[in-house]
């Protein structure tokens, strides 16, 4: 179903790195594709996903960032990154490849993924390489008690560029909400996106944060961007039933406030009963979510469009 194309990467501290590029194509060609980026402690594994796009005639593409999913090599710590812009070869590989073919390109990301895709969108803006982007619950703040963002903030000594795993525990309340395993609808590969999530060490915690400033500044993204968050944040340590219609990693009042950031032309829309990955949400909920998609997309990205079917 999925062609894999493994995109070789320059060594960074640890060794050899490498990104995954998955593949799946329409029956006919429009001559639209979209990349999909994924979140922390996360790989591409939302198939239905790409069969909506599919659907429309839209040839769809993921990407497992380095250290990640498919790309992680045994010699790797998961998800060790310095800074956000670690990620901005694959990415930039991933837009070379696919449009070579194609004449128009969406960017749909999620969490982690949204952030730093609008970071990487704000370097190329005025190339036309990307005509819209999707940003599904950015991660575009942290949603810590005060002393802890204070911490995340002072991590500007030389144990910010250390691989330390940050003492800051562990809580499988988001894995249980959606595995099929703990009671939830999905089956994915837990040695891929393990219930416990992953270690945060402090490199990472750091790179996060300096990402943040510089989007809290103003970044001027030059394409149209759709957000989209949950309409409830709430902090659960253990699970509840509740975690299944909130997004329990994320506040979304904070991705609000800070998606005006991104570029002159965003729209920002709160979905009901969404979880933290909005495509994950119960059934009605996620038919919503790929509604508000659509109707962003003809709006604002295909409209008078000449590769629109």
């Amino acid at each position: 179903m999925y062609e894999s194309t493994v995109l070789p990467l320059p060594p960074d501290a640890e060794g050899e790195v490498v990104a995954t590029l998955l593949t799946r194509r329409a029956e006919s060609g429009s001559g639209r594709a979209v990349l999909y980026i994924h979140g922390f402690t996360d790989y591409f594994f939302q198939d239905h996903m790409a069969a909506h796009y599919i659907a429309q005639g839209i040839d769809f593409y993921a990407l497992d960032l380095r250290k990640y999913g498919r790309s992680l090599l045994p010699h790797q710590t998961r998800g060790l990154i310095r800074s956000v812009t670690d990620y901005f070869p694959e990415i930039d590989e991933a837009v070379r490849i696919i449009r070579q073919d194609h004449g128009s390109l969406l960017v749909n990301a999620h969490s982690t993924g949204g952030l730093v895709a609008a970071l990487w969108a704000d370097r190329v803006r005025g190339r036309g390489l990307v005509q819209g982007m999707v940003l599904n619950s950015p991660f575009l703040d942290l949603n810590v008690p005060a002393p802890v963002r204070l911490a995340a903030d002072l991590l500007k000594t030389p144990l910010s560029y250390t691989n330390k795993a940050l003492p800051l525990g562990v809580s499988t309340a988001y894995g249980q909400s959606l595995h099929r395993s703990a009671g939830g609808e999905w089956d994915y590969d837990l040695e891929l996106k393990p219930l416990t999530g992953f270690s945060v060490h402090a490199s990472w915690l750091a790179a996060i944060r300096r990402a943040q400033r510089r989007l809290h500044a103003g970044l001027n993204v030059d394409v149209p961007v759709l957000v989209l968050a949950s309409s409830t944040g709430l902090r659960l340590r253990d699970f509840a039933p509740e975690a299944r219609s909130a997004d329990i990693v994320l506040d979304p009042k904070q991705i609000a406030r800070w998606s005006t950031s991104i570029g002159p032309h965003v729209t920002c829309v709160r979905i009901t009963d969404g979880m933290h990955d909005l495509v994950l949400s119960a059934e009605p909920v996620r038919k919503q979510v790929f509604a508000e998609m659509d109707r962003w997309s003809a709006a604002y990205l295909y409209q008078g469009n000449e590769n629109k079917p």
